[in-house]
């Protein structure tokens, strides 16, 4: 018979599905909030738009404060599952890029652009390393299935 316990990296995995499943409602109903809060900004102020540099403020600023916010519980939530320094360091460096990302929203022109651009490219650093990493580490895994 099998032991059918779950294991750490099961718990782990439901965790993180359980704030998937809250992050989803909340941020259509942020969406909807922002929609109709915007819609009726404009029809009752005005008959002109909003400038389009200022439409990136009206959801992605809280947008990108939740996921950050959560990137971090899900960090600290890892610590009790993962003692190992790659994976850790992962994690940083995708709070890292989310961070630069939202970062970007408050400031406009070149600056923003260069700011996502570096974001891409240091989580596409910090992917590959890890990556690298896993690949070297795979062969003394396998090994040691072997003995």
């Amino acid at each position: 018979m099998q032991d059918t316990a779950p294991t750490s990296i099961d718990r782990f995995v439901k965790k993180k599905k359980t704030i998937a499943v809250i992050l989803v409602p909340l941020f259509f109903f942020m969406a909807l909030y922002t929609l109709i809060n915007w819609s009726l900004e404009i029809s009752f102020s005005t008959n002109e738009l909003p400038p389009l540099d200022t439409i990136n403020n009206l959801f992605f600023d809280e947008f990108f404060t939740i996921l950050i916010l959560v990137d971090v519980v899900l960090l600290l939530i890892s610590f009790f599952y993962t003692h190992e320094f790659h994976k850790t360091i992962r994690n940083s460096g995708f709070i890292i890029s989310t961070i630069l990302i939202r970062i970007s929203f408050g400031v406009s022109g070149l600056i923003s652009t260069i700011l996502i651009v570096i974001a891409v490219l240091f989580g596409l650093a910090i992917i590959s390393i890890h990556n690298q990493y896993e690949m070297q580490k795979l062969p003394d895994d396998f090994n040691k299935e072997g003995d």
